[in-house]
């Protein structure tokens, strides 16, 4: 059983740049798999390893400059949900592209997993999922606003696009860990919204603290990890990815017609090339002369 940490945290690191190899060779030595981003406004990224190894490497991040209130939240996942460890270096830790966004400056108003029932049953609140299409075309809350956006930097366009609907109005946004919303409620602080809110630890932690019986969500959540997405008390859930254009798709997806392993989905078949589709079907076929020479990829990404 492997132990997986979603982390993030926002501080004003004087260079990132000089804490990539440390970081990447104390991830290595400990056995740590997974990605980090660092940039200049903070870290974030999803690891996995041993329980006692997850547990140091969290320590040593703390550690880091203004890191020692670092947020994250454990799940466990059966099969190793990642390949390899990697380190970046980004512009930033979730890009949305806006230059005077500062969540360190001020934020939404943290609304605690208990309290976001009421939330979403209050009809004076408008409840906006900020999260990708994909994401949540398989989950998301009941009477959730989707704003149909491929990727975080289309959020502004939208907001600007809709927010004459939303005058005067309390917003309460939430996303898969809280990441995206430390930076959409500060945008919003700056575009003159008075009333904004978020969930405090995003889906995840509502999924895990609020019993099923009492909940309000509908679906999975989608998170970027082998295990695709994960349900009630974090456990998985049925989805896998098509490797192609790395979506979610359900076990019965892959007996229609448009599925190839590794190549294309009824997500994806009719948006991408001849040539694409003939490079993917290369990778596919390296991908298991590895497996045959006994290498490691991610849980799923070699399976048919």
């Amino acid at each position: 059983m492997f132990t997986v940490a979603a982390l993030y945290h926002f501080t004003r690191f004087k260079n990132h740049l000089e804490l990539r190899e440390p970081l990447q060779k104390k991830c290595e030595d400990l056995g740590i798999s997974g990605s980090l981003l660092l940039a200049s406004e903070g870290i974030n990224g999803t690891i996995a390893g041993t329980y006692e190894n997850i547990e140091k490497i969290l320590i040593y991040i703390k550690k880091m400059p203004g890191c020692a209130d670092l947020e994250y939240k454990k799940s466990v996942s059966k099969l190793p949900p990642f390949p390899r460890m990697k380190v970046k270096l980004k512009k930033e830790i979730v890009t949305m592209g806006q230059p005077n966004i500062d969540p360190k400056a001020r934020v939404g108003h943290y609304v605690d997993p208990s309290d976001w029932n009421s939330v979403l049953h209050d009809p004076d609140v408008v409840v906006i999922d900020t999260r990708n299409e994909y994401e949540v075309d398989i989950g998301t809350f009941k009477g959730a606003i989707n704003p149909q956006t491929s990727s975080f930097r289309e959020f502004p366009a939208w907001w600007e696009k809709n927010k004459a609907k939303f005058q005067n109005k309390h917003i309460a946004m939430f996303c898969t860990g809280g990441i995206r919303c430390e930076k959409s409620t500060n945008y919003l602080i700056g575009q003159g919204v008075e009333n904004v809110s978020h969930l405090k630890g995003g889906i995840l932690k509502y999924l895990e603290e609020m019993p099923k019986e009492q909940s309000e969500w509908e679906g999975d959540c989608f998170v970027f990890d082998a295990r695709v997405s994960v349900r009630h008390e974090l456990k998985e859930g049925p989805h896998k990815l098509c490797y192609a254009c790395r979506q979610p798709i359900l076990p019965e997806d892959k007996e229609r017609s448009e599925y190839e392993h590794g190549v294309s989905c009824h997500k994806c078949k009719s948006k991408t090339t001849e040539t694409d589709k003939s490079r993917f079907r290369e990778r596919q076929k390296q991908i298991q002369l590895s497996r045959k020479r006994g290498q490691k990829h991610m849980a799923g990404y070699d399976e048919n």
